[in-house]
């Protein structure tokens, strides 16, 4: 029987500089770049197999979909998926690890530099023609920084907070994690303490931990006021990780140095969000993942992921 494969929201994965075409072995393809939460039922209902990378599967999406067997998480994180409802419908449901370690790392990198050497800042200033009207050979008008000998402080060791780790080991930074591994597992110069332990010794706390109970909101004003002053907070993991008017204020009154963050809580952001025009505050649109050797991993990822699971022996299943 061919299998009836619907992508549903495939334009930020591919934007037409990749390939869906080696899914079109396996079945009749068909490919939406978006589809809005009252169109779902109706371009999936003849699915057996769905991806998806934000598009919500709710147990009632799912319980109106009785041929569906599979559904591909075009991501990591697979939270915009019932995984219960699923489950009790018979569908494996199965994700794309680790194909974007190397380039959210980069990222991590990319804002920590940004705020250390200020180089979008310097660029503009020279458009400006602020080093061509100096009166010496240099020019600089912000604090500069180097990373060797500060203290970098890592909230979860998983694929890309180990990633960042190694990273900052070579940069010559003294790094501190919060993580369920053992101290004896960790690499040399890595150490492990709390999450108190983190935000008291760090100059930069960057956040790489999965949204839970728990995690959720874990920098607020409370926790802040806990670290050094002037420290600079990096997030590419979750926007709800942190909350958003808290760090906003703090980057007002100088509590906190920068504010580099890749994710938000809600995304787009309102127009109005206070992060938006808060000082020192660096955000990028969650694009740390968008790489293009990062995608090519994806989509390879997630064709490979069918093709296990049309061949009965499903791979990368999260709701076994």
């Amino acid at each position: 029987m061919m299998l009836n494969i619907v992508i549903l929201d495939g334009y930020s994965a591919n934007p037409g500089d990749l390939s869906w075409e080696p899914l079109k072995e396996l079945g009749t393809l068909t490919v939406y770049d978006r589809t809005p939460a009252n169109e779902v039922v109706e371009r999936a209902k003849e699915a057996d197999i769905v991806l998806t990378n934000k598009v919500q599967m709710t147990a009632e999406v799912i319980k109106a979909l009785p041929r569906l067997k599979y559904i591909g998480e075009l991501a990591t994180g697979f939270n915009n998926i019932d995984i219960r409802a699923a489950r009790e419908q018979g569908i494996d449901v199965c994700n794309i690890p680790a194909y974007s370690t190397a380039s959210v790392a980069q990222m991590v990198f990319a804002h920590i530099l940004n705020i250390t050497n200020r180089i979008g800042h310097y660029a503009e200033q020279n458009r400006q023609g602020r080093w061509s009207q100096s009166p010496d050979f240099v020019y600089w008008d912000t604090p500069l920084h180097e990373l060797a000998g500060k203290t970098i402080g890592i909230v979860g060791l998983g694929n890309i907070g180990w990633k960042v780790a190694i990273i900052a080991r070579d940069f010559g930074m003294d790094v501190f994690a919060m993580t369920s591994k053992n101290s004896a597992d960790l690499p040399e110069g890595i150490q492990k303490t709390t999450l108190e332990g983190l935000l008291a010794v760090s100059d930069i706390l960057t956040l790489h931990c999965p949204l839970t109970d728990s995690t959720l909101e874990m920098i607020n004003k409370e926790s802040i006021q806990m670290m050094k002053p002037g420290a600079i907070l990096i997030n590419t993991g979750r926007g709800p990780l942190v909350n958003e008017k808290d760090v906003a204020e703090a980057l007002r009154t100088g509590r906190l140095g920068a504010y580099g963050a890749d994710v938000m809580c809600s995304e787009p952001p309102a127009a109005d969000n206070p992060l938006l025009s808060a000082p020192n505050a660096y955000i990028t649109p969650h694009i740390a993942w968008a790489t293009y050797e990062a995608r090519v991993r994806l989509v390879d990822i997630a064709i490979n992921n069918v093709k296990a699971f049309v061949e009965g022996a499903p791979i990368n299943v999260v709701n076994a």
